[in-house]
């Protein structure tokens, strides 16, 4: 697939990259967290907007999440569902990877969404985060002057790992120069919480069907990238949030990643396994 409007950089980077001329810009591990909430119509995905003024996927409608933090994962916390060693078997990774990149995918939806994976105990989660005091924490987050061990350590909070499901693993290609290592969960929205449109790196936000978010793809109204694309594509067949997560465990997380090729001069991107990637179909 050729892709109108496609930067000249990926011809130069692809071909360096094939000829053995360049070595790929090393991903960086990050978490995205698909949250769910159940409508009559069917679950509805929380959908973000990026800023046009992002370095990485501007103007693009995505999900909650970003890069993994080194204090995300700097001690261990008060933490309910797989602990780190199974969720590093299902991962493929250390357990401390693997607790790093849990923990990073409850942070980024707090700090994206207001909505808080953590509760006071095992089985509860936080009622309510829009007090002024929340807001003060997930702003400290956001800018890293508090760490997320901390945070959770401070307000006497455990981790529920229980309440996401991983779904995905999407890699940047190796043409582009910023890069990530993306795992990508679902989780439903708590009972009692409700997101608040307070991501600095968004524009907009919105709760879509699956189908309808892959509608408005078509029609220009959204614009997305292939792994947002594929998720939504995925989610789409399911009739309820329970039904969306139990799938979750049956999923493979081989890492998915664009390959490139040359037809002449003209630069190519295969999606394995996908056929349209970009929802043209």
């Amino acid at each position: 697939m050729t892709l109108p409007g496609m930067p000249a950089s990926w011809t130069d980077r692809a071909r360096a990259i094939l000829d053995g001329d360049l070595v790929p810009a090393e991903p960086r591990r990050a978490a995205t967290v698909v949250l769910l909430r159940e409508r009559p119509g069917g679950p509805e995905a929380y959908l973000l907007r990026r800023h046009a003024g992002m370095k990485f996927a501007a103007g693009m409608y995505a999900f909650p999440g970003g890069g993994v933090d080194p204090r995300d994962a700097d001690h261990a916390v008060a933490w309910a569902g797989p602990g780190p060693e199974e969720w590093a078997e299902r991962f493929g990774t250390s357990a401390a990877e693997a607790r790093a990149i849990v923990a990073a995918a409850v942070r980024e939806t707090f700090e994206e969404s207001g909505v808080l994976l953590a509760g006071p105990g095992p089985d509860s989660v936080v009622a309510d985060t829009t007090g002024d005091d929340w807001e003060a924490d997930r702003a400290a987050l956001v800018d890293r002057s508090l760490g997320f061990t901390e945070f959770l350590d401070r307000r006497g909070l455990v981790l529920r790992s229980d309440l996401l499901g991983a779904w995905s693993r999407w890699i940047t290609p190796e043409f582009e120069d910023r890069r990530y290592d993306t795992w990508f969960f679902v989780a439903a929205l708590p009972e009692g919480q409700r997101t608040r449109d307070v991501s600095g790196e968004a524009d907009r936000v919105t709760w879509a069907r699956p189908a309808d978010a892959l509608a408005g793809l078509k029609t220009g109204e959204l614009g997305m990238l292939p792994p947002t694309i594929e998720t939504l594509r995925n989610l789409a067949v399911y009739a309820g949030t329970a039904e969306a997560l139990a799938a979750a465990a049956g999923r493979g997380l081989a890492p998915v990643m664009a390959k490139p090729r040359f037809e002449g001069e003209r630069l190519v991107i295969e999606w394995p396994g996908i056929p349209d990637p970009f929802g043209t179909a």
